[in-house]
């Protein structure tokens, strides 16, 4: 019963950073943004979760959910729609594009993954897109980011919207905030938190996590109100702006 983490299958270990399911029924619970997309199938329905750029209340449900947590920019090169029409949604992935009888999730991703991918959504090549996320989530500049890359600041502003579903400084942020939510549930101080996340100071991881989060670092850190990880779509609802 709960919420699961697994290792993503091996031969989709560049694309998912991971499996998970979730079994028995689920309260109400607050999504985080992480910079991630998710396939989850729920209901006989495959939904596609946007980037999140604020937390995201998803409904309980009785019904078992499992998904696949992409790595971050790495969904909208195989679906070939850009991640910014997917900011803050989530949608049903037939009404995204046509699909065959999808088989396993796995299955799916591995069809996906065989089409020559969309240059509006893939400008980049698997390892520079890593490059390019490892690079921001280590607090490069944005300018620094794009003179490594060859770019322009104009050029990488307009492929990360593209790509990750919002620009470079804003996947910054976010990965600096995903970062500082997991030293958190590790049980680090806020001061510690700060510091080792790449925060000016406590007050502005404070901020940060109240802008973000919704809520402060006191209750984030509350099990009734903690992150619930699975990003499942609200019941009675196929898309959520």
């Amino acid at each position: 019963m709960g919420y699961r983490e697994l290792e993503p299958p091996p031969r989709l270990r560049e694309l998912v950073e991971c499996r998970w399911v979730r079994t028995g029924p689920a309260e109400p619970g607050r999504i985080l943004p992480d910079g991630c997309m998710d396939l989850i199938e729920m209901n006989d329905t495959i939904v596609v979760a946007g980037p999140d750029t604020s937390a995201f209340i998803a409904a309980g449900s009785r019904d078992p959910v499992q998904g696949l947590r992409f790595r971050p920019g790495v969904l909208p090169r195989l679906l070939g729609v850009p991640a910014s029409e997917l900011r803050n949604t989530r949608a049903e992935l037939s009404d995204l594009r046509a699909i065959g009888r999808p088989g396993s999730l796995e299955e799916l991703v591995a069809t996906l993954a065989a089409e020559a991918p969309r240059t509006e959504t893939a400008p980049w090549s698997l390892p520079m897109l890593a490059d390019v996320t490892r690079q921001l989530a280590a607090g490069r500049s944005v300018a620094a980011t794009a003179r490594r890359a060859g770019w322009s600041n104009r050029t990488l502003q307009r492929q990360c919207a593209a790509v990750y579903g919002y620009g470079p400084a804003s996947l910054r942020r976010i990965l600096r905030f995903r970062r500082a939510v997991r030293l958190l549930g590790a049980g680090a101080a806020p001061s510690v938190v700060a510091a080792q996340a790449g925060y000016a100071d406590q007050p502005h991881l404070h901020r940060e996590i109240r802008a973000l989060a919704g809520v402060g670092i006191r209750q984030l850190r509350q099990p009734s109100s903690a992150a619930n990880r699975s990003t499942e779509v609200p019941s009675g609802s196929s898309t959520v702006a």
